[in-house]
């Protein structure tokens, strides 16, 4: 069996309150995109996880896939597994690629051992791997908000833009993104906002709250965003806590020519 877990970006971020548990409120579009890893698991004598592509840091056995195979098979007999990831997307970039390929194994095992488990119950497991990965078991266009769980579909649809997504290689620490905002009540509303599809409007007022102090760490993030509007971006922002920066435009822009990027494509959406 084998699947392509895709990446997703941000439309959007607002850090609305902190919670009395240290974590989060916030209020975020995520709109999934043709940016994929690939997965694979055969039957085998041993479950065993490997992984090529772009490198994981950190023990095998901690990731997220191998984990998500583990929590389902507490709940349900499943065979013991052959799996390898080939790693694409890139890691802590705010495209939640480690979160989608959780939540695509969970997929793939229901799918082929025909464990019956319906969206809802797909998401409770999901919420248990990470924030971001019940967003994937539907994986369509949604707003999050809680710590990013709670998920209410939008229809919002990009599709025939083109979308040049560029990693610049900066590691941005999440706990130091989230240490640097102030959350304060949403300054605009957000469906509205999104669905107005005005990209002028986006311009001035779908902002991610994460820019202020990622910005502030790393000035080469505001001056990329930047560039990507001197490029044509009708819209352009970071994705998550970065470090990510993603441009929307209506026809397809050059390559920008940077050799330090660590990641660089254009897809149509």
């Amino acid at each position: 069996m084998i699947s392509f877990p895709n990446a997703k970006i941000n439309l959007g971020l607002q850090i609305t309150e902190r919670l009395p548990n240290g974590y989060h409120s916030i209020s975020t579009c995520l709109y999934p995109i043709p940016v994929t890893d690939a997965l694979e698991a055969i039957p085998s004598k041993k479950t065993v996880f490997a992984s090529s592509g772009v490198n994981i840091p950190g023990n095998e056995k901690d990731n997220l896939v191998l984990r998500a195979y583990k929590l389902l098979k507490k709940d349900y007999q499943l065979p013991e597994l052959n799996i390898h990831l080939l790693k694409q997307i890139p890691l802590g970039a705010g495209l939640g690629g480690g979160s989608s390929d959780a939540a695509f194994m969970l997929k793939m095992l229901n799918d082929e051992f025909q464990l019956f488990l319906d969206d809802s119950l797909l998401e409770y497991y999901a919420e248990q791997l990470g924030s971001d990965c019940p967003f994937f078991i539907r994986n369509k266009p949604a707003i999050g908000t809680g710590t990013g769980t709670v998920l209410e579909p939008i229809e919002i649809d990009l599709s025939g833009f083109y979308l040049q997504i560029i990693n610049p290689g900066i590691h941005v620490s999440t706990k130091a993104a989230y240490a640097g905002v102030n959350p304060k009540p949403a300054a605009f509303n957000l469906q509205e906002t999104l669905l107005s599809k005005d990209f002028d409007l986006w311009k001035s007022d779908l902002q991610n709250d994460f820019e202020a102090s990622v910005f502030e760490q790393h000035p080469s993030l505001k001056t990329l965003k930047n560039t990507l509007y001197e490029s044509g971006a009708l819209y352009a922002a970071m994705s998550g806590s970065g470090s990510t920066m993603f441009g929307i435009f209506d026809s397809k822009p050059q390559p920008i020519d940077n050799s330090t990027f660590s990641f660089q494509e254009t897809v149509v959406l």
